[in-house]
């Protein structure tokens, strides 16, 4: 699987994708298998929420899922979720692009914040977040405290969104 280039292809997901965006979730997520019992998500939730917000899709020249992005708008407020890099496509800027798109798809809803939550446990995330711009802004409960083997909690994280500039298209289609 290629890294990152200008091959890649950026799209909205379709109902379709449910079930290679869960695959893609579960072995992007296998990292966090030291505090999570079990996967980190199913086909029936990525259904769920394609129902109701959005993933953005990164996709190589062959047209291979390398990696997604759950986004949804809330009013003024954007947030993303389950960023997902492949493995064999990670460290290669994948993360950050897939970032910049959800902030793009976002920022052209009229959003002007961007949230996210991060487990505390994930200590090299806080860090890399902050490199694009994110301070942390409060703690949360983690979610699903039945399916964790050690105590956590979300460290939630937010960003300013820079407004449009005046004759900015939606690079996102």
């Amino acid at each position: 699987m290629p890294a990152t280039t200008a091959a890649t292809r950026f799209r909205k997901a379709r109902p379709a994708d449910a079930a290679a965006i869960a695959a893609l979730v579960v072995l992007a997520y296998r990292v966090e298998d030291f505090f999570i019992d079990g996967d980190r998500t199913t086909v029936a939730e990525i259904e769920s929420l394609l129902a109701r917000d959005r993933f953005l899709l990164a996709e190589n020249a062959a047209g291979a899922l390398t990696g997604c992005v759950h986004v949804k708008v809330q009013g003024t407020r954007g947030y993303f979720g389950m960023l997902s890099v492949h493995p064999e496509a990670q460290s290669h800027g994948l993360g950050r692009e897939l970032v910049e798109e959800a902030e793009r798809f976002c920022r052209n809803r009229g959003c002007s914040v961007m949230d996210l939550h991060v487990v505390n446990l994930r200590q090299e995330l806080p860090p890399w977040y902050r490199r694009l711009g994110y301070a942390e802004t409060g703690t949360q409960p983690f979610s699903d405290p039945w399916k964790t083997k050690l105590p956590c909690h979300f460290i939630t994280m937010s960003k300013l969104l820079a407004p449009l500039p005046a004759q900015t298209e939606e690079a996102t289609p």
